[in-house]
């Protein structure tokens, strides 16, 4: 199931009517997210372009969504592992975050900013307080650029790895986000 227009205005909508009516409001709809799980035996890669996200950079409140079955494999059984055996994406379809900045986001700057935005991670339905570590960059006034590496802890979300599998699926995981945002309002 993908992510319909419906479902990213009514994200659009939420993040507004919570936020103060003065904020300059940042959206994407197609973050790059990718995780790698590096093992003796096999790398998985997998990545998605259908990341979902605001930030409200007067306040430093950021959403951020993906859908799981939007993540794409090399390999069609791993993907279909992945999404029934492992992620249960029936039953949970998306990872989230929401948080606040740590440090004040400068929309002036040209420079890079180190931003950890810290709060809550939920990935296959259990919810975890996060500190994600992340560089954000102004290009043009309008288009603002977020990156972020960070690791996810299988067991830190239930995701259960079959004993006889633990040379296939590594238990921490690698992610990369890289989204760019355009500014929706000022």
């Amino acid at each position: 199931m993908r992510y319909s227009i419906y479902y990213k205005i009514l994200v659009l909508f939420i993040i507004f009517w919570i936020s103060p009516v003065n904020g300059q409001f940042f959206q994407t709809s197609s973050a790059q997210i990718s995780f790698f799980s590096k093992t003796p035996l096999e790398d998985i890669k997998a990545k998605s372009p259908e990341g979902i996200s605001v930030i409200n950079s007067s306040t430093g409140e950021i959403l951020f969504k993906i859908d799981i079955r939007s993540f794409q494999f090399k390999k069609s059984l791993m993907q279909e592992h992945f999404n029934e055996n492992y992620m249960e994406s029936e039953k949970y379809p998306t990872a989230e975050f929401k948080g606040i900045s740590m440090v004040p986001i400068d929309i002036t700057s040209i420079d890079n900013q180190e931003v950890v935005f810290k709060g809550d991670f939920t990935v296959h339905g259990v919810t975890k307080e996060r500190e994600l570590k992340t560089t954000i960059k102004l290009i043009d006034g309008n288009t603002l650029v977020l990156e972020s590496d960070f690791q996810v802890k299988c067991e830190d979300h239930n995701i259960k790895i079959p004993r006889i599998l633990w040379q296939n699926i590594a238990e921490i995981i690698d992610v990369n986000v890289n989204a760019t945002y355009q500014i929706v309002s000022k």
